[in-house]
């Protein structure tokens, strides 16, 4: 259902002023021989940086942002090389592109720099829920409830609970999460509704998936996550004008080239063959470049887009059951299983 009773600040303004705030603390650094207190503040500020475009970098589906985020962290670490912010900010970012052996062992280095910090826990446990290890995962949820907001504790169970399965009880937790929320910024309603239909979607219901969408996309209208997906309820229902109307703007704006793939399906299906080809040849190209530059975050989306627009199920295969091996979570073991599906219908009956 829609739970859209929470009044939060418009989502387009908070967006400028998120772009305000990075653009502020983007123009910050750590001044040679300063005081401890003052480089610790600016360290401070620098990871707050990180976070902030890590979350534009998903909202308006911006690859270039989370390359960003890595940057900074990167230079904070050489910085100040045993400061347990630099090292978690590291992590984090590290996480983001799917390097999780490099961000699991930065969080062990922050955690021998400052034993007593806050959020290792936390972000131990997103790495393990992203690779499949879910038991251990919810343990550390469990350790991390202390440290954390009742919102961002639920909000975290929630995805967990989904991500394994655990359809009724993410229900609940998605909207206990919902319930607990304090404070204007629509980002985190949004983002967890997003995940709410990232949820519905796996399962197959579509209407409850469109819906949970929606509600994303109406506290943040630019969010780009929640369009594509959207874009993709439309394809699958048929509908590829719909599906293109939603594309069309985000696949000019984005540097992640899902939404060129998607539209390449949406004029394809709308019988513009000439248009399709030159957004998949786009996506082609982005695609490899990521590849290249961010395996471990892209082989599987590169999957999907060779199973899809791209027509080349073998190299989809060979990029999927190279992303089960470095992670064993159901999305992976699907793409996998769709892919030798793809092949085993390309593939001549000798016998």
């Amino acid at each position: 259902m829609d739970r859209g009773d929470v009044r939060t600040t418009d989502g387009t303004l908070a967006l400028a002023n998120l772009t305000a705030q990075v653009d502020m603390l983007a123009g910050q650094a750590l001044p040679a021989g300063s005081p401890d207190s003052a480089a610790h503040r600016v360290l401070e500020q620098q990871a707050a940086l990180v976070d902030l475009l890590t979350l534009r970098g998903h909202l308006l589906g911006c690859v270039a942002d989370y390359e960003l985020a890595f940057q900074v962290a990167d230079r904070m670490v050489a910085t100040a090389p045993h400061s347990a912010i630099a090292l978690s900010a590291r992590a984090r970012t590290r996480a983001t592109l799917h390097r999780f052996a490099d961000a699991w062992s930065d969080l062990d280095a922050a955690h021998r720099a400052e034993p007593s910090v806050d959020g290792l826990d936390a972000d131990r446990s997103a790495i393990l829920q992203a690779v499949g290890c879910y038991e251990e995962a919810e343990l550390l949820l469990q350790n991390a409830a202390s440290h954390q907001s009742d919102f961002a504790s639920l909000s975290a169970q929630a995805v967990l609970y989904a991500e394994r399965g655990s359809i009724a009880e993410a229900v609940q937790a998605f909207a206990a999460a919902h319930d607990a929320h304090r404070g204007v910024s629509p980002f985190p309603l949004a983002q967890l509704d997003f995940r709410r239909g990232v949820m519905w979607m796996r399962e197959g219901d579509l209407t409850a998936a469109h819906e949970a969408f929606d509600a994303a996309r109406r506290r943040v209208p630019a969010y780009a996550p929640a369009t594509g997906h959207l874009a993709e309820i439309e394809l699958l229902r048929g509908d590829a004008a719909a599906a293109a109307g939603y594309l069309r703007p985000v696949a000019e704006t984005s540097d992640d080239p899902e939404y060129a793939a998607h539209l390449a399906l949406a004029l394809r299906g709308l019988g513009q063959h000439d248009r399709a080809r030159v957004w998949r040849d786009r996506a082609k190209r982005r695609y490899d470049e990521l590849v290249r530059l961010h395996p471990e975050a892209y082989a599987d989306h590169a999957g999907d887009f060779w199973l899809g627009a791209g027509g080349d199920p073998g190299r989809a295969l060979r990029l999927a059951q190279w992303t089960l091996v470095m992670r064993q979570t159901p999305r992976a073991r699907a793409v996998v299983e769709r892919a030798r599906a793809a092949v085993g219908a390309s593939s001549p009956d000798v016998r």
